[in-house]
């Protein structure tokens, strides 16, 4: 992966992972997994814990513990109403975002190659 797709997952990794919470609640490896069969193939289980801990401190989850068959207990992230409407806030955004960024692409992919 890119430099730059790096940059962009940054600022929507927030975004992705609270949607994969709308559909089933997970714990840390399941969300990672699930990411990866969504394509996100590059994203290491380090970032998503922390932005697990992220989440959690700002309240978008609420967490259960879980017994594990190996190991210490699960945590079992599911979304809140706070984290519902934080991605509610986010499809918005990412709806504009996108609306904008393709009207630019469709200008810059139109306009004549002014060098002939």
């Amino acid at each position: 992966m890119g430099k730059q797709m790096t940059e962009m997952l940054k600022g929507t990794l927030e975004g992705i992972v609270l949607a994969l919470l709308a559909e089933q609640p997970a714990y840390g490896y399941e969300i990672t997994a699930r990411l990866r069969d969504h394509g996100f193939t590059d994203i290491a289980e380090g970032t998503i814990y922390a932005l697990l801990v992220r989440i959690e401190q700002k309240k978008l989850v609420d967490v259960e513990k879980v017994p594990s068959e190996k190991g210490p207990p699960r945590k079992v992230y599911s979304l809140n109403p706070a984290g519902t409407q934080e991605l509610e806030e986010f499809w918005t955004t990412w709806t504009f975002l996108t609306q904008h960024i393709e009207r630019l692409n469709t200008n810059t992919t139109n306009t004549p190659n002014k060098e002939n």
